[in-house]
């Protein structure tokens, strides 16, 4: 049988986490790290991402460059996968406009991968405008292997 306090513990943990409070320290140790974000220097989506992530709790450092698609390959993202920007968070590369429940949640698994990324440029996704017209797909980048679906929004 629990003891009163340890059961009164019990109850308040549940109770916070089917509310979804219980996310706040998840999401603080997973924006303790410092991202750094390379754009194109005119690309505004790109900076309402930045702006998405500075809301959420990150420390955002923007590089603007000309050389993107260098940076994205060296980071280890396939070309033909790449977003619109790249970013890293210790030493992992991420692609595009990744929602940042899929981003804290991967940032707190600390999967043995590259990264994630999310192609192109959808219409609906974070710092992006317009309406979703399909669901988000976002991609694990592990080496030397195809990109696979990690997480869909």
């Amino acid at each position: 049988m629990l003891r009163s306090c340890n059961r009164r513990t019990l109850l308040a943990g549940a109770t916070l986490a089917l509310t979804g409070f219980a996310a706040g320290p998840l999401l603080a140790s997973a924006t303790a790290e410092t991202v750094t974000l390379y754009k194109d220097p005119n690309c505004g989506c790109c900076q309402n991402y930045v702006d998405y992530l500075r809301k959420n709790g990150f420390e955002v450092k923007v590089v603007p460059t000309n050389n993107l698609g260098e940076i994205t390959a060296k980071a280890g993202i396939p070309t033909d996968f790449a977003g619109c920007h790249t970013f890293k968070i210790g030493h992992y590369a991420f692609g595009g406009h990744i929602p940042i429940a899929i981003l804290t949640r991967f940032l707190n698994e600390r999967p043995q991968l590259i990264g994630l990324t999310v192609p192109g440029m959808p219409a609906g996704s974070p710092g992006m405008g317009g309406k979703k017209t399909e669901p988000l797909k976002v991609y694990a980048v592990a080496k030397g292997q195809a990109p696979t679906i990690y997480a869909v929004d």
